[in-house]
């Protein structure tokens, strides 16, 4: 099945280039002008990655990603000319997995996207190690449907945190610096990786911890990385 791309930015040149690139790549495009385009699109095609401008008229794209991420755990890449360390830790706060500023280089943009797609869609593969239930004090991870439970309650995670949370729950205990944690879920080299792994894993800490300023089961380990601790 051809895999398909919803591009969207007000930009009709920057939108165009970015489809023509795609097409070649062997993708189906997508096309919308703003962000309540983007959501009209979502609900009635089947869509497999996103590429979302921030600034557009109507629905911004940060005001956009909040309202999928409701529904949806598909990749969201960033795709803006706002390049401030600010900006990209705000837009991956929102719940976007990826940031690329414009004017951005096109080799980069396709190899990010096929990196995200292989990542989301290798989440749907079942592998034997994954038919197992791994419990760690309130949490559990059911390999088999790649689903984490707190409580007893499923908890929604987008592709990205998955994969996250998939490494950690099987290696509870074990320390992966950040440029390790990125390699592993992103799929490719990391370069100052630090901001980006910190803000997904802030993220999972405020859907499975009691108290995300203190938090019990993901832990920093200070000048080396990440831990899940054991409970």
């Amino acid at each position: 099945m051809t895999q398909c791309i919803l591009v969207v930015d007000d930009d009709r040149e920057i939108v165009n280039a970015i489809a023509i690139l795609l097409e070649k790549e062997g993708y189906q495009v997508l096309k919308a002008y703003d962000g309540l385009q983007a959501l009209d699109l979502l609900a009635t095609r089947p869509v497999h990655l996103i590429l979302m401008d921030v600034m557009m008229p109507k629905l911004d794209g940060l005001s956009a990603i909040l309202r999928i991420r409701e529904r949806k755990n598909l990749p969201i890449i960033i795709l803006s000319a706002k390049s401030e360390e600010t900006d990209k830790v705000l837009g991956l706060s929102m719940g976007a997995d990826d940031y690329v500023a414009k004017p951005y280089n096109s080799q980069e943009l396709a190899a990010r996207v096929r990196s995200h797609l292989r990542r989301y869609t290798s989440l749907g593969d079942i592998h034997a190690a994954s038919l197992q239930e791994i419990e760690n004090g309130r949490l559990c991870w059911h390999g088999e449907e790649l689903v984490l439970y707190a409580d007893g309650e499923p908890v929604k995670l987008t592709a990205t945190e998955t994969k996250i949370m998939d490494l950690f729950m099987r290696n509870i205990g074990r320390i992966f610096p950040a440029e390790e944690i990125y390699r592993r879920v992103w799929q490719e080299e990391a370069y100052a990786p630090e901001n980006t792994v910190m803000v997904h894993i802030r993220r999972i800490r405020e859907k499975i911890e009691l108290n995300p300023k203190e938090p019990e089961y993901l832990k920093v380990v200070w000048g080396i990385g990440y831990k899940m601790e054991k409970m």
